[in-house]
């Protein structure tokens, strides 16, 4: 059992049947939306920006989700226990993040925070795709990542840092932290501010070097483009050289025939 198992985010295993695999596959970007989007609510619910009323469709709608992708998938893996054993902490976001238990729950406070660990899941199980996509040097999605990484980021610091005040502050901090430049004109004070701030410091300077590694292969891919469209006209201008030269070695054999044949 590898670590993936252990933290209940296993998905869909490469041996399973193809449906369940292409499903999964196809269910990654609407999950990470709504990832993003339990990020941006707990962010409006802090501030008093949602009302009540809509903060309470918004739970049902992303447990629904859940709920939608646990069944879906368990429904069309061959080994339904493997895998709900393999994705426990779905079964716990689902069985403990039912939006009908907040009314009656006295820690509702502390359940609804509880939400940030579905971010952090999701993005541990997006991190292989992540991956994969990132190391195809594609400048403009590394740069996407980089701007949503430091979205989230400030909004998520802005809250659990009383010393950033607002999320521009925050979104400030995340840029320039992600960047390794770190101003200091804006920096965590509390344990659970510099703990996030750690870890964005490393998730930076992978992502830096993606960046640099995605402009060194921009630039070089463009040289390269360059030598091999030289390298294709060459080619060409040989191959019309042969064929002249094809040409001119059959005129002279007609020519020495005919002269031999008088």
């Amino acid at each position: 059992m590898n670590a993936i198992h252990l933290l209940g985010i296993a998905g869909v295993e490469s041996h399973e049947q193809p449906a369940a695999r292409l499903w999964a596959k196809r269910l990654e970007w609407p999950m990470v939306g709504v990832a993003l989007w339990i990020v941006l609510q707990w962010y409006l619910e802090e501030t008093g920006a949602l009302s009540h009323a809509v903060a309470r469709i918004a739970d049902w709608l992303v447990w629904l989700a859940f709920l939608f992708e646990t069944v879906l998938l368990s429904a069309m893996v061959k080994n339904r226990r493997a895998y709900l054993f393999g994705n426990w902490l779905n079964l716990l976001i689902i069985t403990a993040g039912f939006p009908w238990f907040w009314q009656f729950a006295p820690l509702i406070g502390l359940l609804r925070s509880v939400r940030l660990v579905l971010v952090l899941s999701l993005l541990l199980r997006m991190s292989k795709s992540a991956r994969k996509l990132l190391s195809q040097h594609r400048l403009g999605t590394t740069l996407i990542v980089a701007f949503f990484t430091m979205l989230l980021s400030g909004i998520i610091m802005s809250r659990i840092d009383p010393s950033i005040g607002t999320v521009w502050d925050g979104m400030w901090w995340a840029w320039v932290t992600m960047a390794t430049v770190g101003y200091g004109d804006v920096v965590p004070h509390s344990a659970a501010g510099r703990l996030f701030g750690a870890l964005l410091i490393l998730f930076g300077v992978v992502l830096l070097s993606l960046v640099t590694a995605n402009l060194a292969a921009f630039f070089i891919g463009s040289d390269v483009e360059k030598i091999e469209q030289e390298e294709r006209e060459a080619d060409r201008h040989l191959k019309e050289i042969s064929a002249r030269l094809d040409r001119i070695e059959r005129l002279l054999e007609q020519r020495n025939d005919i002269s031999k044949g008088s």
